[in-house]
């Protein structure tokens, strides 16, 4: 629970200043823990720093994009071999107007 908060934290830091001090505390908290699970997110962290730095300084993340992409692959796994191309394209255009319309109401 500790680390989670940790990561929290660090993620709602604005600053970079703000950051390296909550990527210490959670550091420390990693080593505490001592856990297989928090040592492994603590190397994807690391891997992930510079656009967790990117994310800090412009509070900008490409979230909509991943969703987008997920929400296709699942239409594609829910066609169950889709024949015409066309019919494909179409159903995953009016799926993406539908959610972009919704959320604008």
């Amino acid at each position: 629970w500790g680390v989670k908060e940790g990561l929290r934290l660090l993620l709602h830091t604005t600053t970079l200043q703000a950051a390296r001090q909550a990527w210490t505390r959670l550091e420390d908290w990693v080593e505490a823990a001592d856990t297989d699970e928090t040592r492994r997110l603590w190397n994807t962290l690391n891997v992930w720093w510079s656009a967790i730095e990117v994310f800090i300084t412009s509070r900008v993340t490409n979230a909509r994009t991943e969703a987008a992409n997920t929400a296709i692959k699942h239409i594609k796994r829910t066609g169950r071999g889709y024949r015409n191309n066309e019919h494909y394209q179409a159903r995953i255009l009016l799926r993406s107007a539908r959610r972009t319309c919704g959320a604008a109401h």
